[in-house]
């Protein structure tokens, strides 16, 4: 392994950026294997818990750019895990909405899923788990709150 300056090493922020290119690519790797992207996961879990809903409200409550909420949802409409139909309260609009075969999609994937956070986080017993979740999403709330922080 490269020497890191330990300039670097102290800095938690540092520390979350290197840790956060690894959890992409193992996540990313898992996905693949399952025939799938993380942006399907984001779309399908969304579907899944909260119902039928609009391209826009998909890309909010998944953290999903819009331009790439239409492509995920072409891409899962094409492979029979949503359905897209017009809003019948706006023409404009349309309803995506999660068929059977997305439902078994996203147990898939949440298998996939499950087995890269076993790995990812192999030198953590369960309660340091869940410290380390707290501690995230405190940190991602807070960070929600600024000004310039990261827009859901």
């Amino acid at each position: 392994m490269a020497e890191i300056p330990e300039r670097l090493v102290t800095k938690p922020s540092f520390l979350i950026t290197q840790l956060a290119v690894h959890a992409r690519r193992i996540v990313s790797d898992g996905f693949a294997e399952a025939g799938a992207r993380g942006y399907h996961y984001r779309i399908l879990a969304a579907l899944d818990e909260f119902g039928p809903a609009s391209q826009i409200d998909l890309g909010r409550r998944g953290g999903v750019d819009r331009s790439d909420v239409v492509a995920a949802v072409n891409e899962l409409t094409a492979q029979g895990y949503v359905e897209r139909t017009p809003d019948p309260d706006d023409r404009r609009r349309n309803v995506v909405s999660l068929t059977k075969a997305g439902a078994r999609q996203l147990r898939r994937m949440d298998q996939v899923l499950d087995a890269v956070q076993d790995n990812l986080l192999a030198p953590l017993d369960s309660d340091e788990r869940a410290t380390l979740t707290a501690l995230l999403t405190r940190l991602l709330a807070h960070s929600r709150d600024l000004p310039d922080g990261p827009q859901q």
